[in-house]
Protein backbone atom coordinates (compact mmCIF):
# COMPACT_ATOMS: atom_id res chain seq x y z
CA UNK A 1 0.00 0.00 0.00
CA UNK A 2 2.75 2.51 0.97
CA UNK A 3 4.64 1.61 -2.36
CA UNK A 4 1.86 2.39 -4.35
CA UNK A 5 1.52 5.90 -2.44
CA UNK A 6 4.94 6.63 -3.70
CA UNK A 7 4.51 5.58 -6.60
CA UNK A 8 1.41 7.55 -7.47
CA UNK A 9 3.25 10.68 -5.97
CA UNK A 10 6.52 10.13 -8.30
CA UNK A 11 3.97 9.96 -11.30
CA UNK A 12 2.40 13.26 -10.23
CA UNK A 13 5.62 14.88 -8.99
CA UNK A 14 6.97 13.59 -13.00
CA UNK A 15 3.36 15.33 -14.66
CA UNK A 16 4.29 18.43 -12.67
CA UNK A 17 7.87 19.23 -13.76
CA UNK A 18 6.59 18.28 -17.09
CA UNK A 19 3.86 20.41 -17.35
CA UNK A 20 6.04 23.35 -15.72
CA UNK A 21 8.92 22.39 -18.06
CA UNK A 22 6.51 22.73 -21.37
CA UNK A 23 5.07 26.05 -19.78
CA UNK A 24 8.42 27.44 -19.85
CA UNK A 25 9.28 26.24 -23.06
CA UNK A 26 6.19 27.80 -24.72
CA UNK A 27 6.46 31.06 -22.76
CA UNK A 28 10.33 31.75 -24.17
CA UNK A 29 9.13 31.26 -27.74
CA UNK A 30 6.78 34.02 -27.09
CA UNK A 31 7.94 37.83 -28.76
CA UNK A 32 7.94 39.90 -25.50
CA UNK A 33 5.48 43.17 -26.67
CA UNK A 34 7.26 46.80 -27.37
CA UNK A 35 5.65 49.33 -24.90
CA UNK A 36 2.63 50.96 -25.58
CA UNK A 37 2.25 54.99 -26.48
CA UNK A 38 -1.52 56.16 -26.44
CA UNK A 39 -3.10 59.32 -27.72
CA UNK A 40 -6.23 60.70 -26.35
CA UNK A 41 -7.93 63.20 -27.54
CA UNK A 42 -11.69 64.08 -25.60
CA UNK A 43 -13.23 60.59 -25.09
CA UNK A 44 -11.25 58.80 -27.73
CA UNK A 45 -7.94 57.54 -27.73
CA UNK A 46 -5.65 55.33 -29.55
CA UNK A 47 -2.83 53.06 -28.65
CA UNK A 48 -0.08 51.14 -30.43
CA UNK A 49 3.01 49.29 -30.00
CA UNK A 50 5.60 49.42 -32.89
CA UNK A 51 7.97 47.82 -35.50
CA UNK A 52 10.45 50.43 -35.00
CA UNK A 53 11.47 48.65 -31.91
CA UNK A 54 14.81 46.42 -30.91
CA UNK A 55 14.27 45.48 -27.60
CA UNK A 56 15.82 48.31 -25.70
CA UNK A 57 18.71 48.35 -28.44
CA UNK A 58 19.58 51.31 -31.13
CA UNK A 59 17.32 51.24 -34.13
CA UNK A 60 18.87 52.06 -37.54
CA UNK A 61 18.66 55.50 -38.90
CA UNK A 62 17.44 53.13 -42.33
CA UNK A 63 14.66 51.78 -40.00
CA UNK A 64 13.53 54.98 -38.45
CA UNK A 65 13.14 56.89 -42.19
CA UNK A 66 11.30 53.83 -43.14
CA UNK A 67 9.17 53.87 -40.14
CA UNK A 68 8.14 57.30 -40.36
CA UNK A 69 6.87 56.90 -44.01
CA UNK A 70 4.79 54.11 -42.76
CA UNK A 71 1.29 54.36 -44.90
CA UNK A 72 -0.83 52.07 -42.11
CA UNK A 73 -0.57 53.97 -38.80
CA UNK A 74 -3.47 54.58 -36.83
CA UNK A 75 -5.10 57.57 -36.57
CA UNK A 76 -7.42 59.62 -34.49
CA UNK A 77 -9.56 63.01 -35.42
CA UNK A 78 -8.65 65.85 -33.35
CA UNK A 79 -10.73 69.16 -32.71
CA UNK A 80 -7.99 72.12 -32.96
CA UNK A 81 -10.09 73.31 -30.03
CA UNK A 82 -9.07 69.76 -27.70
CA UNK A 83 -5.91 69.13 -26.03
CA UNK A 84 -4.31 65.93 -27.19
CA UNK A 85 -2.61 63.84 -24.54
CA UNK A 86 0.72 61.26 -24.79
CA UNK A 87 0.77 58.68 -22.79
CA UNK A 88 3.41 56.34 -22.61
CA UNK A 89 4.36 53.07 -20.55
CA UNK A 90 7.22 53.61 -18.29
CA UNK A 91 9.79 52.26 -19.53
CA UNK A 92 9.81 54.38 -22.76
CA UNK A 93 9.54 57.33 -20.15
CA UNK A 94 12.84 55.62 -18.35
CA UNK A 95 14.50 56.04 -21.15
CA UNK A 96 13.40 59.88 -22.37
CA UNK A 97 11.08 60.47 -25.07
CA UNK A 98 10.32 63.18 -27.34
CA UNK A 99 6.97 64.22 -29.30
CA UNK A 100 8.02 64.41 -33.19
CA UNK A 101 5.96 66.83 -36.03
CA UNK A 102 6.56 65.54 -39.40
CA UNK A 103 10.07 63.88 -38.58
CA UNK A 104 10.89 67.07 -36.58
CA UNK A 105 11.06 67.93 -33.01
CA UNK A 106 7.90 69.08 -31.11
CA UNK A 107 9.08 69.27 -27.73
CA UNK A 108 11.73 68.94 -25.27
CA UNK A 109 12.68 65.43 -24.39
CA UNK A 110 10.94 63.86 -20.93
CA UNK A 111 10.81 61.31 -18.52
CA UNK A 112 7.22 61.65 -17.60
CA UNK A 113 4.72 59.12 -18.70
CA UNK A 114 1.80 61.91 -19.64
CA UNK A 115 2.28 64.92 -21.92
CA UNK A 116 -0.51 67.76 -23.19
CA UNK A 117 -0.58 69.92 -26.25
CA UNK A 118 -3.40 72.15 -27.41
CA UNK A 119 -4.91 70.93 -30.87
CA UNK A 120 -3.97 73.77 -32.95
CA UNK A 121 -0.67 72.90 -33.02
CA UNK A 122 -0.83 70.27 -34.97
CA UNK A 123 -2.46 72.12 -37.90
CA UNK A 124 -0.90 75.09 -37.37
CA UNK A 125 1.85 76.01 -40.22
CA UNK A 126 4.03 77.82 -37.85
CA UNK A 127 5.07 74.12 -36.29
CA UNK A 128 5.19 72.68 -39.88
CA UNK A 129 1.67 71.42 -40.53
CA UNK A 130 0.58 70.99 -43.72
CA UNK A 131 -3.47 70.40 -44.65
CA UNK A 132 -5.87 68.30 -42.74
CA UNK A 133 -3.67 65.75 -41.17
CA UNK A 134 -0.46 65.14 -39.51
CA UNK A 135 1.89 62.43 -38.58
CA UNK A 136 2.89 62.86 -34.72
CA UNK A 137 5.49 60.62 -33.88
CA UNK A 138 7.17 59.41 -30.17
CA UNK A 139 10.49 58.84 -30.12
CA UNK A 140 12.48 56.60 -27.45
CA UNK A 141 15.70 57.82 -26.64
CA UNK A 142 17.49 60.95 -26.94
CA UNK A 143 20.89 60.42 -28.58
CA UNK A 144 20.20 56.49 -29.57
CA UNK A 145 16.62 55.97 -30.54
CA UNK A 146 15.67 52.55 -29.22
CA UNK A 147 11.66 52.97 -30.67
CA UNK A 148 9.22 54.60 -32.29
CA UNK A 149 5.55 55.32 -32.60
CA UNK A 150 3.61 56.85 -35.06
CA UNK A 151 -0.15 58.21 -35.44
CA UNK A 152 -1.94 60.13 -37.95
CA UNK A 153 -3.81 63.28 -36.18
CA UNK A 154 -6.40 64.03 -38.64
CA UNK A 155 -8.81 67.62 -38.53
CA UNK A 156 -12.01 67.22 -36.65
CA UNK A 157 -13.52 70.82 -37.52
Amino acid sequence: MTSLRSEARRRRAVATVGAVSAGLLVLAACDKPSPLATITVGKNSVSSETDCYNDGKTVSTEELAKCLKAKDIKSIDVDPDETVRFGVDPEIADKGWTILMNGQPLTDPSTKTYRTIPGSVFFNAQYGAQGNSTVVSIQEGETNVTGLWSFKLKKDA
